[in-house]
């Protein structure tokens, strides 16, 4: 079985590419995920220089890739489920690299924003409803429960 979830922040912006023959689009970023540390013990392995966090390379294929780009920034939280994929290729300088990725078959952004630069300020967002066909907001004092 090969089967991950992870909850993290965007480190960077989401790269967006096409590939050549078809056109399927992928996404690629990092997540970081906070280790579970004591605040004594996270303390004392930044005064030591020593990372707090895992960062986790994701790639995200087709449409859901897309939006990916387009919706997601550097800071945002996500939650990813896929599967932990490994691959190699020979470098320029003839040395085999390795690299290990999660392929995520589902992205669920976790936090919202009115824009991709990571500002979440609820308090800019209107909470006005929109009336469509058939649809009207309700009063909560107008519920029977």
């Amino acid at each position: 079985m090969n089967s991950v979830v992870l909850i993290g922040r965007l480190t960077r912006d989401p790269e967006l590419r096409y590939l050549p023959n078809g056109g399927t689009a992928v996404s690629t970023f990092s997540i970081a995920i906070d280790k579970e540390l004591s605040r004594e013990k996270k303390q004392e392995m930044e005064s030591k220089g020593q990372p707090t966090a895992d960062f986790i390379n994701i790639v995200v294929w087709g449409k859901q890739g897309e939006n990916c780009a387009n919706y997601l920034g550097k800071g945002r939280l996500v939650a990813i489920q896929g599967r932990i994929q490994s691959r190699s290729y020979d470098a320029a300088d003839g040395s085999k690299r390795y690299i290990t990725e999660v392929v995520a078959d589902r992205v669920q952004f976790l936090d919202w924003g009115d824009n991709k630069s990571g500002n979440t300020d609820r308090s800019t967002q209107s909470n006005d409803f929109i009336t469509t066909d058939g649809f009207h907001p309700v009063d909560d004092d107008d519920i029977p429960f």
